[in-house]
């Protein structure tokens, strides 16, 4: 199995999953931390490998005598020549198209939930199109949509901790209805672990959303009741949020985007329609669960 973006939040993880199910694993990345190809010495079925997403040679390079490529590789603040054009569409489209022409059996392409070809959103657009270039290449691809996700050291779960406990008074993405199903990490990378090693090939979605849905403000309060807090929770405007992520994105540095912010305003849960967690027989952890251990541990 070869995994590209394998030393992301998501990625290392599905790494670490692949391992656990006994798959010899290759990690492609621009900047490998092991030498070229050369295994791990705390484990000989881990191998860094250097690819370019961005280099037809490379990636084909990369994929020789490999049977599974997992597409974990995601953009969430475009820079330069980094846009989300060409590592959601682009680059997926390359990676697929040298998949099949490698004879690789199994293709998972990593998106999201909402993921959506028609969407006026740049970003969620982009996602929707990267799915149907995949498609394209790799007929019997497998879609894999988390809902946002969370887990130690993460940007959504420890940024909402964080931000509760330093602010008494807590603005909301408008009026705090926008719903959520958030999965725990690790979660997600044991569904890609176990779709890997499934008899059926055909192809497949699954939309992986946690155990409860939210909407933003109930699960601002679900964190700040695990963390004994109580903020005042006030809705803020999506045209006011849409001009600080536009002024955000201008002085760099400012963690807002207004991708994250176009995200915000749309619904993130899993279809009925649609196999999931259920389908891989995984009971998925809850965020209150995450957040106990979490809170203990810096007890």
């Amino acid at each position: 199995m070869i995994v590209f973006g394998g030393t992301g939040f998501l990625g290392s993880r599905i790494v670490r999953h692949l391992l656990d199910h006994e798959f010899a694993v290759r990690i492609a990345s621009r900047h490998p931390d092991a030498g070229l190809g050369q295994p791990d010495p705390d484990n000989p079925r881990l191998q860094s490998f250097e690819a370019d997403l961005h280099d037809e040679r490379s990636v084909a390079k990369a994929l020789v005598g490999i049977s599974g490529v997992v597409n974990a590789v995601s953009l969430y603040r475009e820079r330069g020549a980094e846009t989300f054009y060409s590592v959601h569409v682009e680059a997926a489209r390359r990676l697929a198209a040298q998949a099949h022409r490698a004879g690789v059996e199994r293709f998972v392409q990593v998106s999201g939930i909402g993921a959506d070809a028609a969407s006026p959103s740049r970003y969620i657009r982009m996602r929707g199109e990267g799915e149907q270039a995949v498609r394209a290449e790799f007929a019997g691809a497998c879609l894999v949509r988390p809902a946002a996700m969370f887990g130690p050291d993460d940007a959504f779960l420890s940024t909402i901790l964080k931000l509760l406990r330093r602010l008494p008074i807590y603005p909301m993405f408008g009026r705090g209805r926008t719903r959520l199903q958030p999965a725990y990490v690790e979660d997600v990378a044991e569904a890609v672990a176990r779709i890997m090693e499934r008899a059926e090939r055909q192809p497949a979605i699954f939309e992986l959303g946690g155990p409860t849905v939210y909407s933003y403000e109930q699960l601002l309060r679900a964190i700040a009741h695990q963390a004994g807090l109580a903020p005042l929770l006030i809705p803020v405007p999506f045209a006011a949020w849409h001009a600080l992520a536009w002024a955000s994105e201008i002085l760099s540095g400012l963690p807002l985007t207004r991708n994250q912010v176009e995200l915000m305003q749309i619904d993130t849960v899993s279809s009925p329609r649609m196999a999931g967690f259920a389908e891989l027989g995984i009971t998925p952890h809850s965020i209150e669960e995450l957040l106990r251990r979490m809170l203990s541990n810096r007890g």
